[in-house]
C-alpha cells in the first residue's frame, strides 16, 4: 500500500493534503485498489460548503460503488474535470492525477483529527 507522506488520512480511505490555502482531497492507494477499475466518478457542485464526514461525491468501479467524506469541513473551489473522461486516473494515480476535489477548510482545526500515514496503516490492517 502506497502513503503520501504530506496527505493526511480518514478510515473511510480519502486523504486530505494541504497546497496553500486549500485542501486536496481523493481517495487513497488501499481504496482504489480494493475497488478495482474505476469508471466513474460523482462530484459536489462547485461552491457547496460540506461539513465534516459529509458525503461529497460517489466513486463507481466494476466492483462496487462507495460514498466519499469529506475529511473536514469547507467549501467545494474545485473538481477535477479529467475524472469525467479519465476515471481510470484514480487507479494510475491517486495522489496526483487522481485527486478528487479542492476546498477552503472553514476550521483548519479538523486537520489535527486527521489520521498520519501510520495511523491509517494500522486502521487498514485492522480491517483485516
Amino acid at each position: 500500500m502506497n502513503l503520501d507522506a504530506n496527505a493526511k488520512y480518514q478510515d473511510s480511505h480519502e486523504w486530505a493534503r494541504q497546497e496553500g490555502d486549500l485542501i486536496v482531497c481523493g481517495i487513497t492507494d488501499h481504496a482504489q485498489d480494493s475497488l478495482s477499475d474505476v469508471v466513474y466518478v460523482e462530484f459536489p457542485e462547485v461552491g457547496a460548503s460540506l461539513g465534516k464526514g459529509e458525503v461529497f461525491g460517489v466513486v463507481e468501479s466494476v466492483k462496487a460503488a462507495s460514498d466519499l467524506y469529506m475529511p473536514m469541513s469547507g467549501e467545494i473551489v474545485e473538481v477535477n474535470e479529467a475524472l469525467e473522461d479519465e476515471p481510470e486516473l484514480v487507479n494510475s494515480d491517486p495522489f496526483g492525477a487522481g485527486w478528487m476535489i479542492k476546498f477552503t477548510p472553514s476550521d483548519p482545526a479538523q486537520w489535527d483529527a486527521l489520521l498520519s500515514g501510520d495511523e491509517y496503516q494500522k486502521a487498514v490492517e485492522a480491517e483485516g
